[in-house]
């Protein structure tokens, strides 16, 4: 049998009972139908890089999303150009043939690991940028309904790392269809970190082929692009999301969110006595050497590890802050 530890980055999770790959809508939509058909339990699995499985692994079958295609729908002169990309497409693949062919909006997402069918179930940010702001349409399979149905963009529920697609598993995600603006200059850089990097002030566009060298840059910086010999990279990337609240803690970076603030999750981490490698290189899953916000493995760690430390994170932020970190990541079977 499969095991799951093999098909994420963060390399933990017993063996699946049954592994489908799907290379066709057909191929998925046939699997998802029989399995819900046999009231069989189901892993719709993309490229596993925000996915926790248990030691146990999985009971039922794990259906890996291979589809692959990049179409654009139409480009019109009126400045903007619609792009249908399968689900199993890797998605930054599709961040750098974008930026090539002069298609801005997505370009601060270069070095996100994973599948294009996983950006809008997780509504994917970062420096500046969320996929929800392209995403012209969403098409699924609808398990209860039996069919396929397409949701635009105000139908999906966005929200911070978050959709409808997200809190109701009954949508399984074929294709995204985004919205991209043609134009040799990015969209406005909004992360003062990012524009500090390329040198511009924030809220002004720069060149379109900058962008990505530069976030890549910064990424790598924090152990954020995959890289089989680096451990730090051994991750489901950023294992909680910065958390809501009334007011930020003295000191605390912040950033406005309708009419409350977000607060850096990686700096209440650290200010709450976890900083980066903890708790020592004795322990075989421990933060990243480069960023609090990672949960690694270092090898052979367990998914129970895993939880067992972030569990210890989120109660050590909860008592000096008074403030609960939500995970990121998805976990299978397991639970904080």
């Amino acid at each position: 049998m499969p095991r799951l530890a093999d098909l994420t980055p963060l390399r933990v999770g017993g063996a699946a009972r049954r592994l489908v790959t799907a290379r066709s809508d057909a191929e998925a939509v046939e699997t998802v139908r029989s399995a819900d058909a046999a009231d069989e339990p189901l892993l719709v699995l993309g490229g596993g890089s925000n996915l926790v499985v248990s030691d146990e692994g999985f009971a039922g079958t794990v259906v890996q999303i291979a589809t692959r295609g990049i179409d654009v729908v139409s480009a019109d002169n009126g400045g903007g150009v619609m792009v249908t990309v399968a689900a199993g497409e890797p998605w930054d693949a599709f961040v750098a043939e974008a930026v090539s062919n002069g298609w801005a909006g997505i370009e601060t997402l270069a070095g996100i690991p994973g599948l294009t069918g996983a950006t809008p179930v997780q509504n994917v940010g970062a420096y500046g940028q969320e996929v929800s702001s392209t995403i012209a349409c969403v098409r699924t399979y609808d398990r209860w309904a039996g069919e396929v149905r397409t949701f635009v963009n105000d139908q999906c529920s966005f929200g911070y790392r978050t959709s409808r697609f997200k809190v109701d598993e009954r949508y399984v995600v074929l294709d995204v269809t985004f919205a991209l603006r043609p134009g040799r200059h990015s969209e406005p850089i909004r992360y003062a970190e990012l524009a500090r990097a390329l040198d511009v002030p924030v809220g002004s566009p720069t060149a379109l082929s900058d962008v990505p060298d530069a976030v890549l840059g910064l990424r790598r910086g924090k152990g954020m692009v995959l890289d089989a010999d680096d451990h730090d990279t051994w991750s489901a990337g950023s294992f909680f999301t910065n958390p809501v609240v009334d007011e930020a803690p003295d000191g605390a970076p912040s950033w406005p969110a309708g009419g409350r603030v977000k607060v850096s999750a990686a700096w209440l981490i650290e200010h709450a006595g976890f900083g980066r490698g903890y708790p020592g290189d004795a322990a075989p899953v421990r933060l990243s050497s480069k960023h609090t916000l990672a949960i690694c493995n270092r090898g052979p760690g367990k998914a129970e590890d895993v939880v067992d430390l972030a569990r210890r994170i989120r109660d050590g932020v909860a008592e000096r802050f008074g403030i609960i970190l939500e995970p990121e990541p998805r976990l299978v079977g397991l639970s904080l």
